[in-house]
Parts: structure tokens; sequence; C-alpha cells
């Protein structure tokens, strides 16, 4: 099993990252919270991984924090629920914010996110009342590095942004709805992502 990576960022299109360790260059994927955080590109990076490993592929899935790995870990052990549907729920929720969706029973936050329907939300919070880790006592170590405000800088950040939340399960018509309600011509990418899935779980 592979525990963690570190290397050299060289590129990012959400949800991929390419990681050059020593000359090997990894491809994962990751939550857009860990691109909230990721430094520029050619910085050093650290994180830590899950291997998800099935007939046709090996997986590597990578966060900024082993606390947003023991959630993934977790919500992949709920009864239909898959890494892609794990990956899409932390982009779209920060663990605090799961936490208390299955605290306070608020199916309604859940079902807002692509894939899920009224059932796998209620199964999810059946499930994960007593397998939520304890966040309090879970490792927040991250990779948070002062990123250079360009780091992200595409020639189309909104068409960026669209194709990544169509690679989080967004039907393309409502991924650039969402994206022409928050978009302008000096947010970043990353940015135009973190709102549009704000919005879209409100």
């Amino acid at each position: 099993m592979i525990g963690f990576l570190r290397g050299k960022l060289v590129a990012k299109a959400p949800p991929q990252l390419l990681i050059d360790v020593q000359g090997v260059g990894y491809e994962v994927e990751a939550p857009m919270t860990t691109f909230y955080d990721l430094p520029a590109l050619g910085e050093d990076i650290r994180l830590f991984t899950h291997l998800v490993v099935r007939e046709d592929a090996h997986i590597l899935f990578a966060f900024s924090t082993e606390q947003e790995r023991m959630m993934f870990r977790t919500l992949i052990k709920v009864n239909g629920v898959g890494p892609k549907m794990a990956l899409t729920i932390l982009s779209g929720l920060s663990a605090e914010e799961f936490h208390r969706c299955i605290q306070e029973h608020d199916s309604h936050a859940l079902v807002r996110l692509p894939g899920v329907g009224k059932k796998t939300a209620e199964r999810l919070i059946i499930e994960m009342r007593d397998r939520l880790p304890d966040l309090s006592e879970s490792s927040a170590t991250d990779v948070k590095v002062s990123a250079d405000p360009e780091s992200f800088a595409a020639a189309n950040p909104s068409q960026e942004a669209i194709s990544a939340l169509c690679a989080l399960g967004y039907k393309p018509q409502d991924a650039a709805k969402m994206v022409r309600a928050v978009a302008s011509e000096d947010k970043r990418c990353e940015d135009i992502i973190r709102l549009a899935l704000q919005g879209a779980v409100r």
C-alpha cells in the first residue's frame, strides 16, 4: 500500500494531479478540498494516498490531510458508495460539514451532490453515524504551502472549472450554469470551483 507521496507537483487538471517522485510520475485523483490547498506547479508537495484496485485499473487517490483520507476510507465502506461518489462528497462538503449533516440527519444537503439520491443520503446517515471518525482527534497534517496566485492559471478558468465539475459527476449544462453564476475575469479556476460547489449545496 502506498501511504503517501512526496515530490514535485507537475500538473493539475481537476480532479487529477501528476506528481514527480524522483523521476516517476504518479497520476492521482483528489477531491477539490485538496486542490484548494495546492502550491504552485513545480513546488514540493506531500499527499496522503489510498490505492483502489479494480479489475480494469489501479487508481491512486490523494488527500491533503489524514482527516480527509479517513473520511474517504469510511465512505467507501458504505453500501452503494464507491470511490468516485466518495470523492464527489468530499469535494462538495468539508469533513466538518459532512459530519454535521450526519449528526443532524440533514439529507437535503447530501442529495444536492451529484449522484446522491434520497435513498443513498438516508443510507449514508444511518451507516455513517457509528463510523464517523473523531474529527477532533484525527491528524490534521496538511500540505498547505504558500501558493503562487497564478499557479492555477489557465487559458480559460471557467472552462477548466466546468470540466472539473463534470468530472465530479455534474451534468455539463448544470456545471455550466453553476460556473456562470459565480465566474468573473479575475477569479482563478479553483476559486470558481469552490464558489460553484458552495452554491450547489446551499
